[in-house]
């Protein structure tokens, strides 16, 4: 964002639930409005209408998605350019300014003023920031599913280990298949299973899925014999067990379905194409990494990003009696994890992440600890390629020494 653009008005937009603070700044500094409005299209209109009186007009807002979703917009539907003062420019623009106080009025003013004098500060909302909007919805309901997907699978398993322990150990594992959800859905716990004949039950297997259905049949067969009490709770837990095993396969589908819709959101971003040229980097990955990264412009370093992410260690000192380092257990959880497990998945498909995760075991890291190092590892390349905008390249493989 350049001054050579010819702006005449600079509104800055303080974005809230109900109401904006709207203070509108001439080339001079001359405030020529600086009231609330509400978050109402024809008002956020009228506002525009009349600044444009004056000249051209740049709107800039604080947050280009959720609550300032409207404004973006109304504003784009006038003709009107918008921008973006990300948070960490607003607050240290805030410190150029007199007074400590924390008021709309106040923010709105240094919004406009900060666009007005350090236009360098300000990122345009383009076509990646309306993605970003359109992903955070998507995402944030996928998290909501997955996290359905776990308490469903954890309260079938916590009832079978309330009433038939031994039956949990063999299907407990199996909740993830077809097979182990078949079985509960229709045949219900350890009584419905009982009173099933044998030729049912692997009936039931089969048709959910005919691999080692066998085997599994004899496992819950066998289980079943090892326990003839009936524990307090069973009967109820019988009619409560197949509605749960009904619900998780819906949950997965709804996934299924979700990843498709996200898949194509994160195609029309700009940066889609680097992001999933990194080895194990799927369609969830990259869509995390675009709403908690961007284009990873705000983070001096890539040392400023791994800190972000919770994946630089932790320097722990007492004296000179206690040190060493330790995991951090701050940072972006949401983040961290959806790098730990492209790591992971790194490892099937990347030979250089591999001899990398295999140094790290062979100086005595656990598996954890060396993915973590992976994780930290694979974050300077993310860097680069976010700030350079190019694809992955793998590293070319160090020339060894002919032997004499």
């Amino acid at each position: 964002m350049h001054n050579d653009l010819g702006f005449d008005i600079w509104c800055g937009l303080d974005v809230g639930k109900q109401a904006h603070h709207a203070c509108a700044l001439d080339a001079a500094g001359k405030k020529v409005f600086d009231k609330p409005l509400p978050q109402d299209q024809s008002k956020l209109e009228d506002l525009f209408t009349r600044l444009s009186e004056h000249g051209r007009v740049l709107v800039i807002v604080d947050q280009p998605n959720t609550i300032g979703a409207l404004p973006i917009a109304v504003a784009r539907s006038m003709g009107i350019q918008v921008a973006y003062l990300p948070g960490l420019a607003m607050r240290r623009a805030a410190d150029l300014y007199p007074g400590n106080a924390k008021t709309d009025a106040r923010d709105a003013f240094v919004i406009a003023d900060a666009a007005r004098t350090m236009p360098h500060t300000l990122r345009r909302v383009d076509l990646g920031e309306e993605t970003l909007a359109e992903l955070k919805v998507l995402v944030g309901f996928d998290e909501d599913l997955a996290a359905e997907a776990t308490r469903l699978s954890n309260r079938i398993r916590g009832l079978l280990t309330q009433i038939h322990p031994a039956l949990e150990r063999v299907v407990g594992p199996r909740l993830a298949t077809r097979q182990g959800l078949a079985v509960i859905e229709q045949l219900g716990g350890p009584q419905g299973m009982t009173a099933a004949s044998k030729s049912k039950l692997l009936r039931v297997i089969t048709k959910a899925n005919p691999r080692h259905a066998q085997n599994f049949a004899d496992a819950i067969t066998q289980t079943l014999s090892e326990q003839t009490v009936v524990v307090a709770g069973t009967a109820a837990a019988e009619q409560v067990l197949p509605k749960l095993a009904a619900s998780l396969p819906q949950t997965w589908d709804q996934r299924s379905e979700l990843a498709a819709q996200v898949e194509k959101v994160v195609d029309a971003h700009p940066l889609a194409e680097v992001l999933t040229s990194m080895p194990g980097v799927g369609v969830r990955t990259a869509a995390r990494i675009l709403l908690d990264v961007g284009d990873a412009s705000l983070f001096p370093t890539a040392g400023h990003l791994a800190a972000y992410a919770g994946l630089a260690p932790v320097t722990h000192r007492s004296g000179t009696s206690i040190r060493g380092e330790f995991p951090a257990r701050s940072g972006n959880k949401h983040l961290k994890r959806a790098l730990f497990l492209s790591s992971f998945a790194a490892l099937r498909s990347d030979p250089v992440s591999r001899a990398y995760y295999d140094r790290k075991r062979a100086q005595g890291k656990k598996h954890n600890a060396a993915l973590i190092c992976l994780s930290r590892r694979r974050v300077d390349v993310l860097f680069a390629m976010l700030r350079n905008r190019e694809p992955y390249r793998a590293p070319n493989p160090t020339p060894q020494p002919l032997a004499a």
